[in-house]
C-alpha cells in the first residue's frame, strides 16, 4: 500500500514506516500530524485516484526532529566592475515518520 500526498507544496511517494525530510512544518517534536490531501492510493493493485484529492483518505505521520540542510553557496560577480556578492543559505527541514495510510 502507498499513497502520493501533497506535504508542505510538494508531492511524495509514501509508504509506512518510512522517512520523509520535508520543508519545515509547525509543531513540536513527537507531536502527530495528518495530512488529507492524498492525490493517489493504491492497495492491492486497487487505484483510487483523486478530483483533486481522494476522499476520506488520509496519511498519519509523526515529526521526529527540526534540522536544517547542507548550506549552498550563492556567489554573484559581474567582471571588469569590482562587484563580488556572496551569501549562504541554509533550508530548513523536518524529519518524519509516516506511522499510517486510511482510505
Amino acid at each position: 500500500m502507498y499513497a502520493i500526498v501533497n506535504i508542505a507544496g510538494q508531492q511524495f511517494k509514501v509508504v509506512k514506516d518510512q522517512y520523509l525530510f520535508v520543508h519545515r512544518l509547525q509543531g513540536d517534536e513527537g507531536a502527530s500530524i495528518e495530512f488529507d490531501n492524498v492525490l493517489l492510493a493504491e492497495n492491492a493493485g486497487k487505484f483510487s485516484i483523486g478530483t483533486p484529492s481522494v476522499d476520506g483518505a488520509k496519511v498519519s505521520a509523526k515529526i521526529l526532529s527540526h534540522l536544517k540542510g547542507e548550506k549552498v553557496i550563492v556567489f554573484k560577480k559581474k567582471r571588469r566592475k569590482g562587484y563580488k556578492k556572496k551569501n549562504g543559505h541554509r533550508q530548513q527541514f523536518t524529519k518524519i515518520l509516516i506511522t499510517d495510510i486510511t482510505l
